[in-house]
């Protein structure tokens, strides 16, 4: 089990000219392995990251509070608490700007691209070339913040456009309600709903007392998950952990160790983020059963022992 809080994931603090913010390493305290989660705090009149793009990770941004301007090759967008954003890879450079103090949830898939550097050459080599490499400063700080921050803020137009389909609101996508004896919960799938390929996100609203879905483990998908509101136990195996607001949970891939939530007195609320990868296989310990995903196939196993019929 991976498990940490907004309180006690580490954090560092930026302030490199426009690009003055706060980054809490969530999804390396709460040990995920294949995604990725930051939360970024903006200063008002801030920017969140140098304007980048990926060549292969999927980000995916989560509004908590405040208000801002989501900025993408030039055009503006107004965003506010409960909205998604989905920058695709290769899709133009990016950042997001605070009109007042903002408070984000950045998503990722972990893409890591070989590469070899040679300090004595001044270069690294990548996908078979070589190209101009500068080493950052001693004390780790990214070397294009401090590039950004010298080169000043992106421009911003008088007025913010109209909003892709990449970003959406919280209010705008329809829950998929789920009602039964020990299951009952409202989703609502932001991140299809803006237009995510490889990866998922989803706001997850469970009933006092109730689960949020069965019992179940996966084999190559990995799961993050931010309690938003309420309180509740993470269920993992014979074990029931209490969480609340801040906590975050990591699930990777390939436990054999089934994980649910159950919410306490109140509703619970949460993100759920994951890969979404057609060859993995859900296994629901307590029923049984397996669903292939890619295949959209649900069965039913019947559990043996490895040498039976062997022998």
């Amino acid at each position: 089990m991976g498990l940490t809080h907004f309180d006690e994931a580490p954090a560092r603090d930026y302030a490199f000219g426009h690009l003055r913010n706060r980054w809490t390493l969530l999804g390396e305290a709460a040990g995920s392995q294949t995604v990725g989660l930051r939360r970024i705090q903006v200063e008002a009149g801030g920017w969140s990251t140098p304007a980048h793009q990926h060549g292969v990770s999927e980000e995916i941004f989560y509004v908590l509070g405040g208000t801002g301007v989501s900025w993408q090759r030039g055009r503006t967008t107004a965003i506010r608490p409960g909205d998604c954003m989905v920058y695709l890879a290769r899709r133009g450079e990016h950042s997001v700007h605070a009109e007042e103090p903002l408070d984000l949830l950045a998503f990722g898939t972990r893409a890591f691209d070989e590469a070899t550097w040679l300090p004595r050459l001044g270069i690294s080599t990548l996908g078979g070339r070589a190209v101009p490499s500068t080493p950052g400063p001693p004390d780790g700080t990214p070397i294009q913040f401090i590039r950004e921050g010298e080169l000043g803020p992106p421009e911003l137009p008088p007025e913010p456009g109209p909003r892709p389909r990449t970003i959406v609101s919280l209010d705008d996508v329809e829950p998929d309600i789920v009602d039964r004896p020990r299951v009952a919960r409202a989703r609502r799938e932001l991140g299809r709903a803006a237009g995510a390929q490889v990866s998922s996100l989803s706001w997850v609203r469970v009933a006092p007392g109730r689960l949020a879905h069965p019992e179940q483990t996966h084999t190559v998908e990995e799961k993050l998950f931010v309690v938003l509101s309420g309180s509740g136990v993470l269920v993992l195996g014979e074990e029931e952990i209490p969480v609340g607001a801040g906590h975050v949970i990591a699930r990777p891939a390939g436990t054999g160790v089934a994980h649910t939530f159950r919410a306490g007195d109140e509703e619970l609320t949460f993100l759920a983020y994951g890969n979404r990868e057609h060859g993995d296989i859900c296994y629901f310990p307590r029923s049984g059963k397996i669903a292939l995903r890619g295949l959209g196939v649900v069965a039913r196993l019947e559990t043996v022992d490895y040498w039976e019929g062997e022998d």
